[in-house]
């Protein structure tokens, strides 16, 4: 049975159903690429930069697939993405002692290059490596809105891999620090960026390095990520787990810990805990960020 709600970030009722099985009957010769880009398109479905969001769109009818409400035409091919080449992204060879137990003094300045371009290929696959072989969550690949920072020293000796992406849909404690309400959230939540991956190589055993990295990307993330996608980011969250690590280079950062989330994963529609609770730390990129998060 259909139910009107809010998916994909998008306020989904019986009309826009019906819009959408109307284009699955009327062209059943058409991929599901072509499906999603044409909907993207009657929707005028775009980011701030003015692109259709033809990803956001397959998401969409995927989840209204699984929900049993439409049903797309087969799958004619593997999605080409970097997620699909993931087991092909080499390993690059551990390095001999490369920043090892140095200075920060002595690396500096560093190099903070955001690498997810088209012309970037050889360094996403660096990036793509580093994160796959050596940080504990491993590495699929980027989709949607995101800024990949491959930070070397001033020899060009990799040291860190910071990734930030889209922010989670719900995080009670986020939620209630901004003081927005659902509708507020669904609107603004584009101008804010989750730090989903900080990878510091294990040859960078050099003090202070996590948080000065940390320091330099804030101070420049909000204008690159105005240079790509044609918007600022005023707030910046990140989610560790406190099993593993205490934060301490976030906090040295001046991020702010607000509280933990409830343990509940982004696919989880049930109120029972399916992931230990992290504790969520926010690092706003605006003095007005409240302002600018709530504003109508």
């Amino acid at each position: 049975m259909f139910e009107p709600g809010i998916i994909q970030g998008r306020s989904i009722g019986e009309a826009e159903l019906a819009q959408v099985r109307a284009i699955l009957s009327g062209y059943p010769d058409w991929s599901r690429r072509r499906v999603s880009q044409h909907l993207a398109a009657i929707w005028d479905w775009r980011n701030p930069a003015g692109q259709l969001k033809d990803m956001a769109a397959r998401t969409l009818l995927l989840k209204l697939e699984h929900r049993g409400w439409i049903e797309l035409p087969a799958r004619r091919q593997l999605p080409n993405n970097r997620m699909g080449r993931k087991s092909m992204v080499p390993r690059v060879p551990f390095p001999e002692a490369t920043a090892v137990n140095l200075t920060l003094d002595s690396l500096l300045p560093l190099a903070l290059n955001e690498i997810s371009g088209q012309k970037l290929r050889e360094q996403r696959i660096l990036f793509e490596s580093l994160l796959q072989h050596h940080h504990y969550l491993g590495h699929r690949g980027s989709v949607g809105e995101n800024l990949q920072y491959l930070v070397s020293d001033r020899r060009g000796h990799p040291l860190a891999c910071v990734l930030f992406g889209a922010p989670a849909w719900q995080c009670k404690v986020r939620d209630q620090h901004i003081g927005w309400d659902a509708p507020t959230r669904q609107r603004h939540l584009g101008y804010v960026a989750n730090n989903t991956r900080f990878l510091i190589l294990p040859w960078a055993r050099v003090p202070h390095l996590a948080s000065h990295v940390l320091g330099r990307i804030a101070q420049q993330l909000s204008e690159d990520w105005r240079r790509k996608y044609g918007h600022p980011i005023h707030l910046l969250e990140t989610f560790v787990d406190t099993s593993r690590f205490k934060g301490t280079c976030y906090r040295a950062a001046n991020w702010r810990h607000v509280g933990l989330t409830t343990g509940r994963t982004r696919q989880n529609k049930s109120h029972v805990s399916q992931a230990p609770p992290k504790a969520v730390w926010l690092y706003p990129l605006a003095p007005d960020y409240r302002q600018a998060l709530c504003s109508s």
